[in-house]
């Protein structure tokens, strides 16, 4: 039985875990979401309800978004919309979300191997749903993002230029380095001619 189905017990122990690993005390709220999210301006964590995807998805699920919750700005995302106006969020989502990632392994050690795992069970369950695409073909945006999330269990092809990219997403410290490489993603998706778009690999939230 999947630990984690349906107990008001486990939801508890995850609302706990957060706000253990938040290092405040943030609300913690679970529904019928469709993925995990972290709302920086209200300090609440929703984390959706599966019954199916064990408990290394959802304790990657809550390390995500509590390294929102410790590294992201609460000004960022009005700021972004600020001053990128006609540029979709997920250019500043899909860097952030590697920044973050990165910065709360570091942070909590433990937590590398159930990322690993965590991703693993949801590309073996097709939650990125690219089972039948060819990931060569993806355009940037989407090869980008699957590269920070599931680069560690899927072979995702990056140019070299594009590499140079991810290396600066991978060592992203502050918010201001997330702007500067979004700008030069914003330049290099002009020489592609590549429009911004919403990428097809789920980004985990706005």
């Amino acid at each position: 039985m999947d630990p984690l189905q349906n107990t008001s017990y486990n939801y508890q122990h995850q609302s706990i875990l957060a706000k253990l690993l938040a290092k405040e005390d943030i609300t913690v709220t679970h529904g019928k979401f469709d993925t995990a999210f972290f709302d920086v301006k209200s300090r609440t964590l929703g984390l959706p309800i599966w019954k199916d995807r064990g408990k290394e998805v959802y304790d990657m699920l809550v390390g995500h978004e509590v390294g929102h919750a410790l590294y992201t700005p609460e000004n960022s995302i009005e700021e972004y919309k600020k001053n990128y106006k006609g540029i979709p969020f997920d250019v500043f989502n899909i860097v952030e979300d590697i920044r973050i990632e990165r910065l709360i392994q570091k942070e909590y050690p433990g937590l590398p191997r159930v990322f690993k795992k965590a991703y693993k069970t949801l590309v073996d369950s097709d939650f990125f749903k690219i089972a039948d695409k060819d990931i060569a073909t993806m355009n940037f945006l989407n090869r980008l993002n699957l590269r920070g999330k599931v680069g560690t269990v899927l072979e995702v092809t990056l140019s070299e230029y594009e590499e140079t990219i991810y290396t600066k997403c991978l060592k992203a410290e502050t918010y201001q380095d997330v702007l500067d490489i979004c700008d030069e993603i914003i330049e290099y998706l002009k020489s592609l001619k590549e429009e911004p778009q919403k990428e097809e690999p789920n980004s985990n939230e706005e």
